[in-house]
């Protein structure tokens, strides 16, 4: 394998080396301020800290939901379950009623609540930063919940099942 400087590097080599890196899929979601909820897969979600706890979701500059999660306090981030394969294509292809059919709840901080999650985290927005053609959103956990499910994993551009 030859190294390849970042001058030179073309956005398909680099995307190709990112997707070996195999991770969970999540739905950002948050209500607009006319309360209708919007959401959308992301590919990058990490925690960043435990104390105190914060996590962070990236964006793409031109997702038309972006505004939202700019004006909103609050977010939320939902771990999606292997089961749940369709929402995680509906929320990243479907260009409008990303939430038809889909049962939900709202938060106690208003931001949207899949149901069947792996995990739901409720964030207070903390900090927007602009990188490249992603703005990250650091949130602080404020309330999290967990079930047992197997994970929705994503890996090389294709769902994958864990054993």
């Amino acid at each position: 394998m030859t190294p390849r400087h970042s001058r030179h590097l073309d956005p398909e080599t680099f995307r190709q080396a990112c997707a070996q890196f195999a991770t969970g899929v999540a739905v950002a979601t948050v209500c607009a301020r006319d309360g209708t909820p919007h959401g959308l897969t992301v590919s990058s979600f990490t925690s960043v800290s435990v104390a105190p706890p914060l996590v962070l979701i990236c964006i793409d500059l031109g997702c038309p939901f972006i505004s939202h999660f700019r004006l909103s306090t609050h977010f939320a981030v939902n771990v999606l379950s292997e089961t749940q394969r369709d929402l995680s294509v509906a929320f990243a292809v479907k260009p409008e009623g990303r939430f038809e059919g889909v049962e939900w709840t709202s938060g106690e901080s208003g931001a949207p609540l899949l149901a069947g999650c792996l995990a739901t985290l409720e964030c207070r927005a903390a900090s927007i930063i602009e990188a490249g053609d992603h703005a990250i959103f650091v949130g602080e956990v404020e309330r999290a919940e967990c079930r047992a499910a197997r994970p929705l994993v994503y890996f090389n551009r294709g769902y994958r099942s864990l054993g």
